[in-house]
């Protein structure tokens, strides 16, 4: 009786259970899951469990053994006297929906129903099977993968989740607990083989056997069953040293995700679903290992930029490091970083380009994409000429009527007010250090076809008022819900 013992000790270790939780298990029929949920069965007194509920979930994937898996799990709940709740879940068309392995979309929404099934009889810990092998086997999985810290540090032995309470809208946090990460799936094997009438009435049998994890298609079943039996003939106690260094590794990426806390906060700029702009200075300046988990972090917690591999991270470091201003580069997903002249911006958002509109005094148009509205007005007489930028005055006398709005064209060109000479539209957006993807949602205001106004930025001296000027026309630029 071993086994209840040294679980009790790593659920003490990692402080999983604390007293009144009701505890949702994940139980799917097989050895971990049924132990894991007899242990705790038989843990509850000592942490005064006030509920303990099972949930199996149906993948639709072996329709032949579900129905089976079912039966047993709710005969082996009952006999235990603990609430069963079985879910279904469409892994194969979420997975061709969102073009995610069926590991992947397995998972995913196996966590969903988690989630779920956790908010209706209100658990505060959801008890899942890991145990040591798994954790060495994801350890090994990493490795080939070329993980760094985060990756080999393996599955955590808690970790936070968050919940939407029913009815409320209202997020309530709860954890995942794995009591058996520091068990070895032979202990537990035999654990069951010697135990089992401890859990269940003599007519069930002690555990199910999922078909698809004697396969070796998968990458984890393939190292389960081929590469770690030939390590061990190397090392008897792989799963526990690769236990060891999993937990080295646990707590030197914990001290460095508290830098990464410390550090992200000053850097973001401006972030959205789709973007995050980061200062660019102290990004220049900063050490690798924290440099490459600031982005991960931002690009992990920004829904459109998720998916991107390691090599993406360091693409987007040479850019930080060796990129000039307005250089980019094309990753995953339609996701674009460019950096700026003060920023770095990494967005999955297409760049706006606005539309054409004509301009008849007096009127005010608003300028779809670009946060703008433009006002065209006559002044018979104005001793206010204006910034330059966001308002001007302009000899309404030598301009063509209607005027026009349009995004930059190739070749534009204008003569930039105090400047003295003609200026390429291009030079004059570098000069400026206008963002790339910026330009062209800023409207050019035309007469005829010449530029009279970079509309924010300057006008164009030869439509500028003089000692002969009879009418003035006042443009003003100010922001909108354009």
């Amino acid at each position: 009786m071993q086994l209840p013992e040294n679980v009790r000790e790593t659920i003490k270790k990692y402080s999983m259970l604390s007293e009144d939780d009701s505890v949702l298990i994940g139980l799917s029929g097989g050895t971990d899951s049924v132990c894991l949920t007899g242990i705790l069965v038989k843990l509850k007194k000592d942490f005064n469990l006030s509920a303990i509920n099972a949930v199996y979930v149906d993948h639709g994937l072996r329709p032949d053994e579900v129905e089976n898996e079912r039966i047993f799990c709710r005969n082996f709940c009952d006999s235990l006297g603990i609430g069963f709740i079985s879910r279904s879940v469409d892994v194969e068309s979420y997975a061709k929906d969102r073009k995610l392995s069926k590991q992947e979309a397995a998972r995913n929404l196996r966590y969903r129903v988690f989630e779920e099934v956790s908010a209706e009889v209100k658990a505060t810990k959801i008890a899942l099977g890991h145990n040591a092998d798994d954790q060495a086997e994801t350890f090994m999985i990493r490795l080939l993968r070329g993980s760094g810290t985060k990756g080999l540090s393996g599955i955590p032995p808690t970790r936070g989740l968050g919940v939407r309470g029913q009815g409320s809208g209202i997020k309530k946090n709860i954890s995942i607990i794995r009591p058996l990460i520091e068990t070895e799936r032979k202990d537990i094997e035999e654990f069951l083989s010697v135990h089992c009438s401890l859990f269940t009435v003599h007519s069930l049998p002690p555990f199910m056997v999922d078909s698809s994890n004697l396969k070796t298609d998968y990458l984890r079943n393939w190292i389960r069953h081929k590469i770690m039996p030939e390590l061990k003939k190397k090392n008897p106690d792989l799963i526990k040293a690769i236990g060891r260094a999993s937990d080295i590794l646990r707590d030197e990426d914990a001290y460095l995700e508290t830098i990464v806390n410390k550090t992200l906060m000053r850097l973001i700029s401006r972030k959205s679903s789709n973007t995050v702009e980061l200062f660019l200075g102290p990004l220049e300046t900063m050490e690798k290992p924290i440099l490459r988990r600031i982005l991960r972090r931002v690009i992990d917690g920004t829904e459109g930029l998720r998916g991107m591999s390691f090599i993406h991270i360091e693409d987007i470091i040479s850019l930080i490091n060796e990129g000039r201003a307005g250089d980019r580069l094309y990753l995953s997903k339609s996701v674009r970083a460019v950096k700026e002249y003060s920023l770095i911006v990494i967005t999955s958002e297409a760049p706006i380009k606005i539309s054409e509109y004509e301009l008849q005094p007096p009127c005010k148009v608003v300028i779809r994409g670009a946060g703008a509205v433009i006002e065209a007005l006559f002044e018979e007489e104005s001793r206010v000429p204006g910034d330059g930028k966001s308002s001007v005055l302009l000899d309404a006398g030598v301009l063509d009527f209607p005027l026009k709005i349009r995004p930059r064209a190739n070749g534009d060109f204008f003569f930039p007010s105090g400047f003295g000479k003609k200026k390429k539209l291009q030079d004059f957006f570098v000069d400026e250090k206008v963002p790339r993807d910026d330009r062209d949602k800023i409207p050019i205001v035309l007469s005829g076809n010449d530029i009279v106004w970079i509309a924010g930025y300057r006008a164009d001296e030869r439509f500028g008022v003089t000692g002969k000027t009879e009418k003035n026309l006042r443009l003003i630029i100010s922001k909108g819900k354009g």
